[in-house]
């Protein structure tokens, strides 16, 4: 997680993909939504599936922020699991 004043944005890339820009790569969804961060003075870090499930992740990345943040996902479990301080 990077050491910011930022508000951290946690993005859950494949939701994100599915309901926005179905047809656009994995990259340019990164440039884009890195390109937004700098112009709105947020930090967003976009998690894809890896070696943990995509909603782990950022379940986990959200317990250990310690101040408030945006989570950005239309899914229902996530947001249960991982939204407590967005």
């Amino acid at each position: 997680m990077p050491a910011t004043d930022d508000v951290i944005v946690l993005v859950d890339a494949r939701n994100v993909l599915r309901s926005q820009w179905p047809n656009i790569p994995r990259d340019e969804l990164v440039e884009l939504i890195d390109a937004w961060g700098k112009r709105e003075g947020v930090e967003p870090l976009v998690v894809f599936e890896g070696r943990e499930t995509a909603d782990d992740r950022i379940a986990r990345e959200a317990a250990e922020l310690d101040g408030p943040y945006w989570l950005v996902t239309s899914d229902r479990g996530l947001r249960e699991r991982a939204a407590g301080g967005a």
